[in-house]
């Protein structure tokens, strides 16, 4: 059984000028995450771990319907079973097309009555559409294993038609910080130093620069935290495996001694515990962004305000002013 509750926080990224230096780093084996997905995919009881995916897909489902028009090319980047696909509508949605490495977890996408979509197996790393046939691409829980963020927003950027949007959700820093924690300081009590059991997430800042450095314009960024509760940290690591979020980085050591596990359990019972059991944090950056357009609103020329911000409350309570 599975307890939830969020807490989320909102605001607006707006464009700046200043220069960053990024180079892409090979930290994920997209194979393993293709094998993963695919082992995932296959169990009987697949749906059961969907329980995250699931509300995050939903959640970014409602937000396109928060868009006022009609759709008429869509691609769910890394659709996974279809956890935006199957919400989607027909009315909003004209023709879309779900990408995904595993060519299993695509074929177990249902869609909704109305909605025309198809599958196209391909890895994420390399989004390939034509250039300005899409008006929109939208991802849920996939972009944080992605080797090369910088170069599949580029490319998300090419594919989108003028005042096309990019939207999606992925997961944040603040992911699991529990598990992170309780793992390296077992790990360093019992030997001495510390290892990558838990795969690095993209921080909310570097989502914004990253977008912006894209050319997207019009950004808006927000999270949620999701706090989920588990009898113990055995069930939420059962359960990261059951939704192909195991490690899949390159350095990952290949196993956990028994010991450390036991030491890590101890301390994440002893740090974190709530009610009978203990709770588990997931970060959802969720991210809007449009390519730009000559018709898109602009902000005003510098120093071209008619009013002062010292007299907004006067314009507020028009009583002020007398």
């Amino acid at each position: 059984m599975h307890s939830i509750t969020k807490r989320s926080v909102s605001f607006i990224l707006l464009p700046y000028n200043r220069k960053y230096c990024i180079s892409a780093v090979n930290i994920f084996d997209r194979n393993v995450k293709r094998i993963q997905r695919e082992r995932a995919a296959k169990r009987e009881d697949v749906q059961l771990y969907d329980y995250i995916k699931e509300e995050v897909g939903y959640r970014l489902s409602d937000r396109i319907f928060d868009v006022k028009r009609q759709f008429k090319n869509v691609v769910d980047l890394g659709a996974s079973r279809g956890y935006v696909a199957n919400h989607v509508l027909g009315e909003t949605v004209a023709k879309l097309t779900a990408v995904d490495l595993s060519p299993t977890m695509l074929s177990q996408i249902k869609g909704t009555p109305g909605l025309d979509f198809s599958v196209r197996e391909m890895d994420e790393e390399k989004f390939d559409f034509g250039s300005e046939s899409l008006d929109l691409v939208v991802s849920s829980l996939s972009l944080h294993w992605v080797n090369d963020l910088p170069a599949c927003f580029k490319a998300v950027n090419k594919a989108l038609q003028p005042d096309g949007v990019f939207m999606g959700a992925m997961f944040g820093g603040e992911t699991l910080y529990e598990l992170r924690s309780s793992l390296q300081l077992a790990e360093q009590e019992r030997r001495g130093g510390l290892s990558p059991h838990l795969s690095p997430f993209t921080e909310i800042r570097d989502v914004g620069m990253l977008l912006n450095r894209s050319n997207f314009t019009m950004l808006t960024i927000d999270t949620d935290e999701i706090v989920v509760g588990y009898p113990s940290m055995f069930e939420l690591m059962w359960d990261l495996k059951g939704m192909a979020e195991s490690n899949a980085s390159f350095s990952r050591p290949l196993r956990i001694d028994r010991e450390t596990l036991m030491a890590a359990a101890a301390i994440y019972k002893d740090m974190y515990a709530k009610d009978d059991g203990v709770t588990a944090t997931f970060q959802v950056i969720y991210f809007v962004g449009w390519k730009p357009c000559p018709s898109q609103p602009k902000p005003l020329e510098r120093g071209s305000a008619t009013a002062s911000l010292k007299d907004l409350g006067k314009l507020i309570d028009p009583k002020q002013s007398k």
